[in-house]
């Protein structure tokens, strides 16, 4: 297979030839998971336990959003929420105690507070 030809360094004014795009001294730093310390369990959401029984469940003992519910709306819930964030904890990922129906509306809302609140805090919780 041919190699690329090569090419100026994509820094601006950088003369070094290369055929990546980047000379060695310019190459950016592999960027960082978006989700930080969340990705190493945000695929416990695929996992059966949570898509076959514990998500089906809490969706079946309560259907409306708790928040919208407590408003007097009924407000059919699309998404089940962990009450307090587990942050890699296995029991509280799973407890039904942990466990609340919201509509997405409600749900994102909530989220946003919390990755706000923990901005905050220099990303500690």
């Amino acid at each position: 297979m041919a190699k690329r030809s090569l090419k100026p360094c994509r820094h601006p004014g950088c003369p070094e030839l290369t055929r990546d795009g980047w000379c060695p001294k310019h190459r950016p730093a592999p960027r960082q998971n978006r989700r930080g310390a969340s990705g190493a369990y945000h695929s416990w959401y695929s996992k059966a336990v949570w898509t076959q029984e514990l998500r089906p469940a809490q969706l079946l003992r309560e259907p409306f959003c708790r928040v919208c519910a407590a408003k007097g709306w009924r407000t059919p819930a699309t998404v089940v929420d962990h009450v307090i964030p587990f942050r890699g904890d296995w029991d509280l990922f799973v407890s039904p105690a942990n466990h609340q129906s919201l509509c997405k509306f409600h749900h994102d809302q909530k989220t946003a507070r919390e990755q706000a609140e923990s901005r905050g805090k220099g990303g500690q919780l």
